[in-house]
């Protein structure tokens, strides 16, 4: 073990840092974590993320390893040719593993590490994983996203794709958290609601909703939540007239649908819009003071007797 003359610095790596590694919001707050520890004991570091996760940041293939006088590989399972690569490529360094599990014991992978901190080992007391202190984050505004692809009826004035791929460019770009949601309901698979109900408690829960479609943005202010409702019909259709039936101002129609319009309203739906959705909602619980088709079904129905 050589560190004699190379000054003082740690690189961070985990399996978020290999070309092909995936990199998990665990894996990330785990690295969030050990940064902390470094910065706050006043040691140099860098951290080497995947190519493919963080193009602009750090790469294995850019390090100098020679630069590095210590190694700390974060979380996750101590196996396999890369991690025993890091051993070789980097054996000079002092290697310390931390929050990670071991399978094997006497695998290579595990044993060219001068010291392992291990979350769960083979006969060792299990220590709480390192996401777990990471430091917190202010919350972000939590999205649902309900889209069509279908609506074929409309023929020639479907926008729908050229909106899709608008809309989720615009939305891949914001710092928020996304959930894709269907109004369609299934009892059979999981993946969706069964029920109304269910739905709704899912949109009480949001932030804002992102939608293109006219349940999503009725059942939105249904909730109490602002709606960014975009019309996918040239000229307008369906959603713009329940918008204008409803009141609601945050609607952009497919053909000046730009992410200029899409971040004025989405400011407007995370400020003013929330109390304007909510005075909406009190409307709508009105029931038979609001004029939706049923105030007129009794007459349309005529004379009715039974027996």
């Amino acid at each position: 073990m050589r560190t004699v003359g190379i000054r003082r610095r740690v690189l961070i790596v985990g399996w978020s840092s290999f070309r092909d590694g995936e990199a998990t919001a665990g894996d990330v707050l785990a690295l969030r974590r050990v940064e902390d520890v470094l910065a706050r004991a006043g040691l140099a570091y860098d951290v080497v993320w995947s190519p493919v996760f963080r193009p602009e940041a750090l790469h294995l293939e850019q390090v100098r390893p020679g630069e590095y006088s210590h190694l700390v590989f974060v979380c996750g399972p101590l196996h396999g040719p890369q991690i025993e690569a890091l051993h070789r490529r980097f054996a000079h360094c002092v290697r310390v593993a931390v929050g990670t599990s071991v399978i094997d014991p006497a695998s290579a992978a595990v044993t060219g590490f001068h010291r392992v901190l291990a979350r769960d080992a083979p006969g060792a007391e299990p220590v709480v994983d390192l996401s777990a202190g990471a430091p917190a984050d202010p919350a972000r505004p939590v999205v649902g996203v309900i889209l069509t692809h279908g609506q074929h009826e409309y023929g020639p004035q479907r926008r729908h794709a050229q909106v899709t791929a608008v809309v989720t460019r615009w939305l891949s770009g914001k710092d928020c958290a996304r959930l894709e949601l269907e109004t369609r309901l299934d009892t059979h698979d999981w993946r969706l609601c069964a029920t109304p109900a269910q739905l709704s408690s899912v949109l009480a829960r949001l932030d804002v909703v992102v939608t293109d479609r006219l349940h999503g943005l009725v059942l939105s202010l249904r909730a109490g939540k602002p709606a960014l409702a975009v019309d996918p019909v040239a000229g307008g259709a369906k959603v713009t007239a329940q918008a204008r039936a409803c009141g609601w101002p945050a609607l952009l129609a497919a053909e000046r649908l730009d992410a200029a319009g899409l971040d004025r309203w989405w400011e407007w739906c995370l400020t003013a819009g929330r109390v304007t959705a909510r005075r909406i909602q009190q409307q709508l619980r009105q029931g038979d003071a609001v004029r939706d088709g049923t105030d007129e079904l009794l007459q349309a129905l005529g004379p009715c007797s039974v027996g």
